[in-house]
């Protein structure tokens, strides 16, 4: 199965998006109702056996079961004598609510933290059509149950062969947009690691590069435009919350940061496509880019927007027929790419890779770039790892393991790890 998700604009007139603007606030509603539910199910066990709390206590029988998707979506029928609103919605639109509900608490449970939170107004703007009899795109409209045909800017048709399974509605700054989800019963091979190989290495000084050599600048897309983002949150800040001047103001700032999105992904698939031209095989380091986001230099981080683009590069990728693969990404800037040697590490400042080995000088991130690709080659066969790099990694691995293991267990010196003992000994011990 071959499934892709076409983005397009629609444009529905007055008296349809009056109605979607109606069935995003009814859906709204019907989310909060049923987290409410939930959490007054969770709170009511939490209570003690023997006491109950002084201001307030949520109390439900014993008895009556955990309200999951499916008690909560068979209770839709029944809510909707008691709610005649709800039945402007169509039916399997609001059923996808309590599926996202429950997508929400199954994420929750798997993290073990990220509890679902109430929708304020405005923060439900999305809703799905699962299923439909027939082929809803129709020329240039997109007919929609309950709501009619739509104009559609059908600026690419669906490809001979796919059907249309999905559409979602997302209302963003810049106007209302279908998500159309198409699928195909074919079976596309994965690419294989044939052909020309390339290594990338992504940095904030520069935001790539290759083992051939290139260099790419980075794009402050959110920097060059945060004065601008500050003079416009400024005026809203000043503006009477509710009123048609703050509505004004609050769109100005929500289209600002949709053009920054929008600027920076184009940028990422220009760059993807770019690499795909270059190579048929494409190695890129391991990053943590959650742990790189919540560093010193977490703005600059966040607007490079690293982790969206081995996204992007790894579809792009997919889409050319070009093998993507990533590659461990410790110590790329400490190891000659010429020789194997390791140089030492190397302060921020340093820009120059120059072995004193081998004498081999290059750009500090091209040289990591190298080693990218040759840590991916040697990964598929395709290339021999040198034994110098192999063996300097090992052994700085493993004494960084046996530090944090000594400073962890306090391994004395005769290698014997002693039994744990209390924090009062302890602060007794260092005392005397």
């Amino acid at each position: 199965m071959l499934n892709l998700n076409y983005c397009y604009r629609i444009y529905p007139d007055a008296s349809q998006e009056k109605e979607l603007l109606d069935w995003l606030e009814i859906c709204r509603g019907v989310y909060n109702y049923a987290l409410a539910e939930r959490k007054e199910w969770i709170n009511s066990r939490k209570c003690q056996v023997n006491a109950c709390s002084l201001h307030s206590e949520y109390i439900i029988p014993a008895d009556q079961p955990f309200p999951d998707y499916y008690k909560q979506k068979k209770a839709l029928t029944q809510a909707k004598q008691q709610y005649p609103e709800l039945k402007r919605v169509q039916s399997q639109v609001l059923q996808e609510v309590m599926g996202r509900l429950d997508k929400a608490f199954n994420f929750f449970w798997k993290r073990s933290f990220g509890f679902p939170r109430f929708k304020k107004y405005g923060q439900f703007r999305s809703i799905n059509f699962p299923q439909f009899r027939e082929n809803p795109v129709t020329g240039y409209q997109l007919r929609l149950p309950k709501l009619g045909s739509v104009v559609i800017n059908l600026h690419r048709p669906i490809p001979d062969g796919f059907v249309v399974k999905q559409v979602q509605i997302v209302k963003k700054a810049s106007g209302w947009y279908a998500v159309i989800y198409i699928q195909s019963d074919v079976n596309i091979p994965s690419p294989k690691p044939q052909g020309k190989s390339l290594g990338i290495d992504l940095g904030l000084e520069k935001f790539m590069a290759t083992s051939q050599g290139e260099l790419i600048a980075r794009p402050k897309f959110f920097l060059e435009l945060q004065s601008q983002l500050k003079w416009l949150q400024r005026r809203l800040s000043k503006k009477q919350k509710g009123s048609k001047n703050w509505h004004k103001a609050r769109e100005k700032v929500a289209k600002l940061h949709e053009h920054i999105y929008n600027t920076r992904k184009n940028f990422h698939y220009q760059v993807a496509h770019h690499l795909c031209d270059q190579a048929n095989i494409i190695f890129a380091e391991d990053l943590n880019v959650k742990a790189m986001s919540r560093g010193m230099l977490c703005k600059h981080t966040l607007d490079a927007g690293f982790g969206g683009f081995l996204e992007v590069l790894k579809h792009v990728a997919w889409k050319r027929d070009v093998y993507f693969e990533k590659v461990d990404a410790n110590f790329t800037s400490q190891i000659c790419p010429n020789c194997g040697v390791v140089t030492g590490k190397k302060d921020l400042s340093q820009r120059v890779h120059k072995c004193s080995h081998c004498g081999f000088v290059t750009d500090r991130d091209v040289a990591a770039a190298m080693v990218v690709e040759q840590r991916g080659l040697a990964a598929l066969g395709l290339g021999v790892k040198l034994p110098v790099e192999e063996e300097v990694i090992a052994t700085q691995r493993f004494a960084t393991q046996r530090f944090a293991f000594a400073k962890r267990h306090e391994v004395n010196a005769n290698g014997d790890v002693p039994k744990k003992t209390s924090r009062a000994s302890r602060r007794n011990r260092k005392a005397s």
